[in-house]
């Protein structure tokens, strides 16, 4: 459980120090018993800033705070003192009287200086509590305060390092880390603007004051976050006394027993020293007036309906005689300064017209940016259009040199015309930028050039080399790879040297040029090597085709018809060996001159292998193809594998062997439809049994004339029947089929003749023209039989041999 908060007024409102108070305070703490074991912490700042809720959040003690639904008034008056709760060590707490408050008025700023002065003093921490929107300002953020605390304070004690914590409040969006560097800049202005004893001459800031900034959110809007904040600001206050603590300097502590006799001397010199009366007035009204001036004409210079319609101009486009135009009006709103500040002091007078030209020029330079980057902006468009021109006109490297230098100097000419006489802006950040662009965009350029006339001269040496390799990967012979790389070599080098002489206006450098000729060769055995993994895809359709071409046809290129005088296992060993040199040329890339024997392990392998004759096992036991990769040949110039040709080899008779079981079948059934005639010994038996026979037929002509008749009654029969195309389906199904057929036939023959009995004798060709339809059907019906062959072997279906049929 906490101890009640304790606290006294130190000094009121009157500037009276409360002895009494001071001593009962000091005894209800037991402040004595602490010896050189406690800290002294105090809070500056704006009036209604929010200290003494700031210090009760903090230290938990029980400073009157300001109600803010009764207005902003003074709370607190003079300086108070509290006991914090529950930090060790011992830690007293003042509340000063706030600045800049309008219950003492303008002039009475002289008690704000001692109460500062006093807190500085006594206190190893000091607390200023700041508007976060008040950095950079000067009266809000206690500049002029500072200035004379940090002079007085030199000559009137040794130096003791203070803690100044300064204490952002209600922080906005801007990061800590870009409002900090602010105030320890405006800090040590202030430091060094000081006059400073001879001893004191350079002493820097650091041996006085330890500066540290902190920021807080805003208490009524962001309440939780803020509680959150100050809690872990508290516990920085815990043992602060500790070396590296708040408070870790200890040097000139007065022991806790003299703590009372010590403040009242000090608060005494500070009353009694001169040097903290106001500045004289004269001094004091110059600042004021030349003040109010200055802002008078910030304003009048921000109102200027030419300045605003230079500033929207500029914020669209280039403004030509921007730089004397501004200049024009920074003189004469300066000269009305100085008209109007004559006659005050001449060092207030000076050092607020600075702040003018200062202000004025800070107003400007958003638009003088604007226009610089407008500058390089057009300057850029204009190079770029420019430099497309003189490319086609002269080599690229001398038209990139000579538009930089051109477009440079315009923008040199158009930064002199923007430049403004009260200030040295130097325009060279601007000027590096667009040599940047500049240099991007020939780089670009360049790059697209070059990718175009590789891509150019790549197609075109795509184009002579595409379709000349596929010619010559289709012909497969031993001067096919040498023809590849006669053709690769001529094609290449004729490429390479148009495209050298191309770029030769480019003016790259060696390696470059030596890269882009290097892409191009290789570009072109790149194609050559695609054309030949894609003829190795479809190599067994390549080797289908040829054996089909050589089995099916004869040497002048005629569809072979078997009539039985065909050496068909001659014309299939030659047609399978073109075949195989197929597969051998397809096996591999052979871009280079070195040998290999792949064209000789094929044909052991597959076409020797296959003899008769090879029937040793030591010799069946060495397969060669029994490997993935052939001897002598790189892996990445392997098209097909030693056991990829194998298989394929072994597909490709799997489909071929239809062709060659077709063709022996139509040269058997040719020779059996040639030789019609009965063998000799059955003419002779004929001719012997059938003697008496004969006879009769010669006695006789009538027998003749009914067999011819009925021969020619079975003939019709057997055609309009097809007899010979029912029994290719089998004997029973061709049975129930012409038992269906036989009667409808014969009605139709008999009704036939009875109708040309009937008419008039027709001539005997239309009988035959009638007869000529089925004739012609049945020959049909024996060629498209005769060349399904090479058909159905095209394209590889199921089959059985026409012999176990």
């Amino acid at each position: 459980m906490e101890d009640p908060c304790l606290s006294t007024q130190l000094i009121d409102g009157d500037g009276v120090f409360n002895v009494s108070g001071l001593e009962s305070f000091m005894k209800e703490v037991k402040l004595a018993e602490c010896g050189l074991s406690y800290a002294v912490v105090s809070i500056m700042g704006p009036q209604s800033s929010g200290k003494s809720t700031l210090l009760n959040h903090l230290f938990r003690t029980n400073f009157r705070e300001m109600d803010a639904f009764r207005g902003r008034s003074q709370t607190t008056k003079g300086i108070w003192m509290a006991k914090a709760q529950n930090i060790e060590p011992c830690t007293l707490v003042m509340d000063l009287e706030g600045t800049d408050g309008r219950e003492r008025g303008e002039d009475d700023t002289a008690f704000e200086k001692q109460s500062a002065l006093f807190a500085l003093a006594v206190s190893d921490i000091v607390l200023i509590n700041m508007w976060c929107h008040d950095i950079g300002r000067e009266q809000a953020a206690n500049k002029p305060l500072l200035k004379t605390v940090f002079q007085v304070m030199m000559r009137l004690f040794s130096p003791r390092k203070t803690t100044m914590l300064f204490v952002i409040r209600d922080k906005s969006k801007t990061p800590l880390e870009n409002l900090e560097p602010i105030l320890r800049e405006d800090i040590q202005k202030i430091w060094d603007g000081v006059p400073k004893p001879h001893a004191h001459k350079d002493t820097p800031l650091s041996e006085f004051f330890n500066v540290q900034v902190v920021a807080l959110n805003s208490y009524e809007e962001k309440e939780e976050l803020f509680r959150e904040q100050v809690s872990n600001l508290r516990d920085r206050f815990q043992q602060s006394i500790a070396p590296g603590g708040l408070a870790g300097d200890r040097r000139g502590v007065v022991p806790a027993s003299g703590f009372s006799f010590s403040s009242q001397q000090f608060w005494k010199v500070i009353k009694e020293n001169k040097d903290l009366d106001l500045p004289a007035h004269k001094v004091m009204v110059a600042t004021v007036r030349c003040e109010e001036i200055g802002y008078e004409k910030v304003a009048t210079f921000t109102a200027d309906e030419e300045w605003q319609q230079f500033e929207e101009a500029v914020q669209s486009d280039y403004v030509p005689g921007f730089g004397k135009k501004i200049s024009s009006l920074l003189d004469r709103c300066l000269s009305e300064y100085d008209m109007e500040a004559i006659y005050f002091d001449e060092g207030v007078r000076t050092s607020k017209r600075h702040q003018l030209e200062s202000k004025l020029l800070q107003l400007v330079n958003p638009a003088y940016q604007s226009l610089l980057g407008h500058l390089r902006t057009r300057t850029l468009e204009a190079f770029k259009e420019s430099f497309d021109k003189a490319v086609e006109k002269e080599g690229f490297a001398v038209a990139a040199r000579d538009s930089t230098q051109i477009f440079l100097e315009k923008f040199d000419k158009g930064s002199e015309d923007a430049t403004i006489q009260q200030v040295n802006w130097d325009p060279s950040k601007v000027k590096d930028k667009l040599k940047r662009d500049i240099e991007a965009h020939v780089v670009s350029v360049r790059a697209t050039k070059l990718s175009e006339l590789c891509a150019t001269y790549e197609g075109k040496l795509t184009k002579a080399l595409a379709e000349p390799v596929e010619a010559l990967l289709d012909s497969a012979s031993e001067d096919t790879w040498p023809a590849i790389r006669k053709l690769l070599q001529r094609e290449t080098k004729a490429a390479v040297s148009g495209l050298e002489s191309a770029i030769s206006t480019f003016e790259l450098d060696e390696a470059t040029e030596k890269e882009l000729l290097l892409r191009l060769e290789n570009h072109g055995r790149s194609v050559v090597e695609s054309k030949a993994r894609e003829e190795a895809a479809r190599i067994l359709i390549r080797m289908k085709d040829r054996f089909s071409t050589l089995f099916s046809r004869d040497a002048d290129s005629m569809p072979r018809v078997w009539t039985g005088k065909e050496d068909i296992k001659a014309i299939t060993k030659t047609a399978r060996s073109a075949s195989m040199k197929l597969l051998s040329t397809m096996a591999a890339i052979r871009l280079e001159e070195d040998g290999d024997n792949i064209d000789t392990t094929l044909s052991l392998a597959l076409v020797d292998a296959a003899r008769p004759g090879t029937t040793d096992r030591s010799i069946q036991s060495l397969d060669p193809l029994a490997s993935s990769s052939w001897e002598r040949v790189p892996e990445e110039r392997t098209l097909i594998s030693p056991v990829q040709c194998k298989s394929l080899w072994r597909q490709f008779k799997a489909e071929t062997e239809y062709t060659v079981t077709q063709a022996i079948a139509a040269q058997e059934a040719n020779k059996r439809n040639n030789n019609w005639l009965p063998p000799p010994w059955a003419l002779a038996a004929m001719a012997v049994l059938g003697f008496n026979e004969f006879m009769t037929l010669l006695r006789n002509p009538f027998y003749l004339a009914v067999m011819f008749v009925v021969f020619l009654v079975g003939k019709a029969i057997w055609v309009q029947l097809d007899i010979a195309n029912e029994f290719r389906n089998g004997f029973l199904p061709a049975l129930l089929s012409l038992s269906t057929k036989f009667v409808p036939t014969i009605m139709n023959i008999l009704k036939r003749l009875a109708d040309e009995g009937a008419a008039p004798a027709a001539p005997e060709r239309q009988r035959e023209t009638e007869l000529q339809p089925r004739n012609n059907s049945s020959n049909s019906n024996v060629t498209s039989a005769g060349s399904s062959s090479l058909t159905s072997s095209e394209n590889g279906p199921e089959y059985s041999s026409p012999v176990a049929q």
